[in-house]
């Protein structure tokens, strides 16, 4: 596809918001590697747009349309994603350290990257395949970190974190159905009230975690480490419908 290129290493709004209108599908706005630190980009149509590689951090873009696209080795750290649509989007080899992802929309992506210390309350992070690809590896495994992560309320239904690290995260009333947790580092979460009905946490290392309270119907804990630690799981009234060796 041929595209609209822009020489100026840095924009503001409105020059970006005069690219986005002129863009196209078969000539999207070329914001490849641009310098975007610190812009106000909230409420902005993205899908005729070109991220590949740019630079967000600190960037403002809440509210704002990014579904479908390929964000790939952009920079992320201390973005405002605050109830963004990125459905369907591709993150890889991206760091969204510290980042506001209150109430977006992750659902049915891929999303490789570092999202430690993050806000994810309230995020739709249905279907999100977590992680590798281990049939496509050219960089060697990858793992998505997701430490000390409020998470508290999101919906994870089916999403594949097996082997991602969420040690200390805050998963409470989060709804984790079906989700698949193998091998994943869970240190001391806290899954209060969380709904974990049918997930797999075979092999999953779970030592100082929290389950006060949380369904457990159906959900695997085959080969856990550190069960005798975990807070709330004895005396939790769906025990005795969950695996455990």
């Amino acid at each position: 596809l041929s595209s609209m290129t822009v020489n100026a290493a840095d924009l503001n709004r409105s020059e970006v918001q005069q690219l986005l209108k002129k863009a196209t599908k078969t000539k999207p706005a070329d914001l490849r590697r641009k310098d975007l630190k610190g812009v106000n980009l909230s409420k902005l149509d993205f899908r005729n747009a070109d991220l590949w590689g740019a630079d967000l951090r600190g960037a403002n873009l809440s509210q704002s349309n990014l579904s479908g696209l390929v964000l790939d080795l952009t920079v992320m750290t201390g973005i405002n994603l605050s109830g963004a649509n990125l459905s369907r989007v591709s993150i890889f080899g991206v760091s969204m350290m510290r980042s506001d992802l209150s109430n977006v929309n992750f659902s049915d992506s891929r999303v490789i990257a570092n999202l430690d210390n993050s806000n994810m309350s309230n995020a739709n992070l249905s279907n999100v395949r977590w992680g590798a690809d281990m049939k496509n590896q050219p960089m060697g495994l990858m793992r998505v970190s997701l430490n000390k992560v409020n998470l508290s309320n999101a919906n994870m239904k089916n999403a594949d974190l097996g082997r991602t690290t969420m040690r200390f995260a805050n998963l409470t009333g989060a709804n984790l159905e079906n989700a698949i947790l193998i091998s994943a580092e869970l240190g001391a979460a806290n899954f209060t009230d969380a709904n974990v009905s049918h997930v797999d946490f075979t092999s999953a290392k779970l030592a100082e975690s929290n389950f006060t309270n949380a369904t457990l119907t159906g959900a695997n804990f085959h080969k856990i480490q550190g069960q005798d630690s975990i807070r709330g799981l004895k005396n939790n009234k769906s025990k005795s419908t969950a695996l455990f060796d």
